[in-house]
């Protein structure tokens, strides 16, 4: 349970930096980007795998790609519930979904290479 709360700030802070690299996403606060991340949470684990069956075709036609669109849907589905976070647009939620899981995933690689040293 710490490591997912820890993972939801760790992930709040990358949304807050992107939110204010990007022109294009837009967040008022640190708490926001805290709702933000556990909406996410919520939206991936629950909707995506939903979205990824019913557009699997979609998705084995463009060799995957259309995950890409998956993942801008899920950023400006939850823009559309959290008061406080505003996506401009779809590209610009593509843009914030692709540097949001390069960031994560580098980072959790990182975690799981620390583990595997200390075993």
């Amino acid at each position: 349970m710490v490591k997912f709360i820890l993972k939801i700030f760790f992930t709040a802070a990358v949304i807050l930096g992107l939110a204010r690299l990007l022109p294009g996403v837009h967040i008022d606060t640190y708490w926001t980007a805290i709702v933000v991340a556990l909406v996410l949470a919520v939206l991936n684990a629950f909707i995506r795998p939903i979205l990824i069956f019913l557009t699997l075709p979609a998705t084995l036609v463009t060799f995957g790609l259309f995950l890409f669109v998956i993942n801008a849907g899920i950023i400006l589905l939850d823009a559309y519930f959290v008061h406080g976070f505003k996506v401009n647009n779809f590209w610009w939620a593509l843009v914030f979904s692709i540097l949001l899981s390069v960031i994560l995933s580098f980072f959790d690689g990182l975690e799981k290479q620390q583990e595997h040293k200390s075993e």
